[in-house]
């Protein structure tokens, strides 16, 4: 199959576990508002027939599970409550789960938690640094990211649990994940997908899986992955609730194209960090490469006199050599933003991409 239309979500849901007869992992990328979600949901319905069900599921529904009591009179019992009655967290006391959690967690986070299973609370703590010895601070409010990160990994130790069989989850026979990465903090795409890729591999289980994601880079490194898996392309057509599929082929996005697009979204949001200059001079150096140059800087715009060619190249060679975490992002100081738009755009203006993914150098472009 290269390409196919259906007429509802239901239907397109119906060929996904078709897919799967033969295959472990099926990927579907599609832009956001497309109806992922809805058809994460689609798909979990035809698990439910006769009374049972097959499709452990994670989505904008499962983070909707827990939900924050701030403790408004006394501000100081600010714990995360989780909806008891959700068959996805169903017979949890008896298994330990801080224990699975924990180790996942401390991938992504530097707080703790503790887990009331007779509220069906969890409450977090922080140790930070003190002059004498280490302060742990107890019911603290985690971001918003933090939480997603939390969720998110209580999802993949229940993952664990589907594959080892083991009760509650002895039921789930596939595993559909829709966006992980808009839930957690986009700068650990790499992290994030390449954990998933390995928990997924293992060997010991029969599970099948379902990944649907707008997020480019993620996706790609998910095709890298897992490089036997389906991999497709999903799109509305005229009618809104009619839908197209097409295959992606072996190399669905190049790398330097998700690693753009990237950077160009986080210009345009203006969330810029020290690492994105990393990145830059990655996409500049194969340029070049590509070109016949031997330095990056030949891809670097320069004017009649030169002085942003050469003053923008020592940039990217001075700011691209830091120790720039992905973990760690820390924000890129105002000047060097500045810098860093004016050289990203020239590059995209000088070597035209397609205008879809970068629509405000399109427009630009046509105006000069």
């Amino acid at each position: 199959m290269t390409e196919a239309a259906f007429p509802d979500l239901s239907a397109l849901a119906a060929h996904l576990h078709e897919q799967l007869e033969n295959r472990r992992y099926l990927l579907l990328y599609a832009y956001n508002g497309t109806g992922k979600t809805r058809l994460s949901m689609e798909f979990k319905e035809l698990g439910k027939q006769d009374g049972g069900r097959d499709t452990l599921y994670f989505n904008a529904f499962t983070e909707d599970l827990f939900t924050w009591n701030n403790d408004l009179d006394g501000d100081t019992e600010r714990v995360l409550k989780m909806n008891r009655d959700s068959s996805f967290l169903q017979g949890l006391e008896e298994l330990e789960m801080e224990n699975r959690i924990r180790p996942l967690l401390q991938r992504y986070a530097n707080f703790d938690f503790i887990i009331d299973y007779d509220d069906w609370t969890v409450s977090f703590s922080r140790t930070v640094p003190a002059e004498t010895s280490p302060i742990e601070i107890q019911n603290i409010k985690i971001s918003r990211g933090e939480e997603n990160t939390f969720i998110w990994c209580f999802f993949l130790a229940i993952v664990q649990l589907a594959m080892d069989g083991q009760e509650p989850y002895d039921w789930v026979k596939f595993i559909y994940i829709d966006d992980p990465i808009s839930s957690l903090d986009e700068h650990n795409a790499i992290g994030v997908a390449n954990h998933l890729a390995q928990l997924l591999k293992r060997t010991d289980h029969e599970l099948k899986t379902v990944i649907s994601t707008h997020h480019t880079l993620f996706f790609n490194v998910m095709c890298n992955e897992l490089g036997r898996a389906v991999k497709l392309f999903l799109n509305r057509q005229k009618n809104p609730e009619s839908y197209v599929v097409r295959t992606t082929g072996e190399t669905p996005f190049f790398h330097h194209v998700a690693m753009l697009s990237d950077l160009y979204q986080a210009a345009q949001r203006d969330e810029l960090y020290t690492y994105h200059f990393n990145m830059l001079r990655t996409i500049l150096e194969k340029s070049a490469s590509f070109h016949g140059f031997n330095k990056f800087s030949a891809c670097i715009d320069q004017g009649r006199d030169d002085p942003d060619g050469v003053l923008h190249a020592r940039l990217v060679n001075i700011l691209s050599h830091g120790n720039y975490s992905l973990y760690e992002p820390q924000a890129m100081l105002d000047e060097n933003k500045t810098y860093f738009k004016r050289i990203l755009g020239q590059f995209l203006q000088r070597y035209p991409f397609n205008p879809e993914l970068f629509p405000e150098v399109a427009e630009e472009a046509e105006a000069t």
